[in-house]
């Protein structure tokens, strides 16, 4: 159990470091009259709305890799403009945030859905590799949930614009 932890906690400080590090960088740095971390946000937003979400969503899924807890923090920050992560004083300011945003009912059902079926986090897929030994199964342990997340958000989204216009 001790081995395990020990591993455990000095993979997450190895993959979490550098990710903490390249979300700065993507937050601090700017290119024309944004930073990085809006360029791919922008990139990613006609991806996102495909599964119901937006482009700063799916970038905050792919930059939590390393700690999925880290996601909502992330969408924060970059929905703020801000390179810091902030405190809010009440619920009411962060509706406020997210519905500025675009943020309706089936953005947020849809990151509930992606958040409960997406990929393992970068720790967990460094022990399947470590107790599988095989890239295989450490692959395969990421895509399922992943492809599977994706098409449930697909579904859901499609087909609530089909019933409810103007989402």
């Amino acid at each position: 159990l001790l081995d395990r932890t020990i591993f455990v906690l000095g993979r997450a400080v190895a993959v979490a470091a550098p990710a903490g590090a390249i979300l700065w960088i993507m937050a601090n740095v700017t290119v024309g009259d944004a930073t990085l971390l809006a360029h791919c946000s922008n990139f990613l937003d006609p991806f996102g709305h495909l599964l119901g979400m937006d482009g700063t969503i799916l970038l905050a899924f792919i930059l939590g890799w390393p700690a999925n807890e880290i996601v909502v923090p992330i969408i924060i920050m970059a929905y703020m403009c801000s390179n810091s992560i902030m405190e809010f004083e009440s619920l009411l300011e962060l509706k406020t945030l997210l519905v500025d945003h675009g943020w309706t009912w089936l953005t947020a059902i849809c990151t509930m859905l992606f958040c409960l079926m997406h990929w393992p986090c970068s720790t967990t897929c460094f022990n399947i590799k470590k107790e599988s030994k095989s890239w295989k199964w450490t692959i395969i342990s990421f895509l399922t949930p992943t492809l599977i997340g994706m098409a449930c958000c697909f579904v859901v989204a499609n087909i609530s614009r089909i019933f409810v216009p103007g989402i």
